[in-house]
């Protein structure tokens, strides 16, 4: 006879970023079809409208409406491109990422400054919506500073770290007096790439209680960190866990960086993959999840340019399911003990 699990596995949730150019009323029915527990709900689309959450009295309730309807829950809000123009050094690439009412006129300060305001806003709904965790980018003014050429210099770094967290100080109090905490998703082009500037990101904000990751581990196995490590560094800031995969691929030509090809194309030397057909070791992943005590969500990000995302969608709900495992509640060896 098979014990009976006494810890509940961790909800398998799909995050909607991806699948933003579907309704919520459609995408809710094919999640749960797919055999997902929940929606991680992107602040784009349809799916979660910051403004509209905070101004209709309504609005929350209907959302939930759509998704209990369908057996699922939502654990967690995502507003990723917001966040990112709070601290990036604002271009014309910034117009496609943002709503109208944050990019305004285009200057660049008023794009930081509407992009806090409305980070300060997305807590607030996220309060009123009742979940705990927004997931996000920050953006970062040192970004391309990447290579130290022209040279760059520690004051440099230094600066834009500074600047990083005057920025989002006032952002991460709004969180705290919200009671909901904010995750970055550790990324290149983000203030935190990997375990170091995640460090330094944390002490340039005096590691304040709010801040902390969504941790993606296909960020970081193609730029050569060991993603079970980053949660071993950090085991009391894991706020979230994306489960992604990539794979490296080199030929001997393409650099690690991208090469400037798009995502699919055959030249690069990495690419995204479905989860489990990648090179991330998510077991390893699992038993450091465990020895933290993460019991948050799983949540699939699904990106894989060679393959039907419904079809991916479904194979990677169905993965992690099997993956997730809990952790020991005593040692293989008590028997022996005579204690």
């Amino acid at each position: 006879m098979t014990p009976s699990r006494s810890i509940e596995p961790r909800p398998v949730t799909l995050f909607t970023g991806q699948w933003a150019d579907l309704p919520l009323a459609e995408l809710a029915p094919r999640a749960a079809d797919m055999g997902y527990d929940g929606l991680e709900l992107a602040c784009w689309g349809d799916h979660f409208d910051v403004r509209r959450a905070l101004a209709e009295p309504g609005y929350c309730d209907a959302q939930h409406a759509i998704l209990e309807h369908h057996g699922l829950a939502c654990h967690a809000i995502s507003n990723h491109l917001v966040g990112q123009c709070v601290s990036d050094p604002i271009d014309p690439r910034h117009r496609a990422i943002v709503p109208d009412r944050v990019w305004g006129d285009g200057s660049p300060e008023g794009v930081q400054k509407r992009a806090a305001d409305e980070m300060i806003a997305t807590a607030q709904a996220a309060a009123r919506f009742g979940v705990g965790v927004v997931n996000g980018f920050t953006g970062s003014p040192v970004w391309h500073m990447l290579y130290f050429f022209p040279p760059t210099s520690d004051a440099d770094i230094d600066a834009g770290y500074e600047r990083f967290a005057a920025q989002w100080r006032p952002i991460l109090d709004a969180f705290q007096a919200q009671g909901v905490k904010f995750a970055l998703e550790v990324h290149p082009t983000e203030i935190a790439y990997d375990a170091p500037t995640a460090a330094r990101a944390l002490e340039a904000l005096n590691h304040h209680p709010s801040f902390g990751f969504n941790f993606d581990p296909s960020h970081l196995v193609w730029q050569g960190v060991e993603p079970h490590r980053f949660i071993r560094a950090f085991p009391d800031r894991i706020f979230h866990v994306h489960v992604k995969d990539a794979q490296r691929t080199p030929d001997g030509t393409a650099s690690i960086l991208g090469s400037h090809l798009a995502f699919g194309d055959a030249r690069r030397a990495w690419d995204f993959r479905s989860p489990g057909r990648g090179e991330v070791d998510f077991e390893e992943i699992v038993r450091e999840l465990n020895r933290i005590g993460y019991r948050g969500p799983l949540s699939v990000e699904w990106e894989d340019m060679g393959m039907d995302r419904f079809h991916g969608a479904g194979e990677a709900a169905e993965f992690v399911r099997a993956l997730d495992f809990p952790p020991s509640d005593r040692a293989f060896d008590a028997a022996f003990d005579k204690d």
